[in-house]
């Protein structure tokens, strides 16, 4: 039985990075139909291809990894508590796939996007002062 979570996971990693499966397959060295059989969960990328894909999303390889391993029903096991990274991803792509932001943030770079998400998470006081730290940036590189 296949696991449908690594394939979703993919799928949203992806397209929150407004990336294209021929864009992630190249990256990864394979063919596009490779790659789609990777989300569509036909096929389960090895051990260096999930290496590669935790390093093309910079999140722990731990991230995929346990979305990967077969357990067998009849033994316990002590599941790893997922990492804050984990969550944060988790977080952020169901921010994203909101269809107002989707529309909000349609013409935005992944990096704008997540640099946004983050910034909505703060408080007023905390985005006066990274704004105020921005300028100084500015200032001081046009100097």
């Amino acid at each position: 039985m296949q696991n449908s979570f690594l394939p979703q996971k993919l799928r949203q990693l992806r397209k929150a990075n407004g990336y294209t499966q021929d864009y992630i397959a190249a990256a990864l060295g394979v063919v596009r139909q490779t790659y789609s059989h990777y989300e569509t969960g036909k096929r389960t990328p090895d051990s260096s291809t999930l290496y590669k894909l935790a390093g093309i999303y910079n999140i722990p390889i731990e991230d995929l990894m346990h979305l990967v391993i077969q357990l067998d029903k009849d033994e316990n096991y002590d599941m790893p508590v997922p990492t804050q990274s984990s969550k944060d991803i988790d977080a952020y792509l169901t921010y994203l796939t909101n269809p107002d932001i989707k529309r909000k943030y349609k013409f935005l770079s992944s990096f704008e996007k997540e640099l946004l998400y983050y910034f909505e998470q703060i408080s007023e006081p905390d985005k006066l002062e990274i704004i105020d730290f921005v300028k100084y940036k500015v200032h001081k590189n046009n100097h």
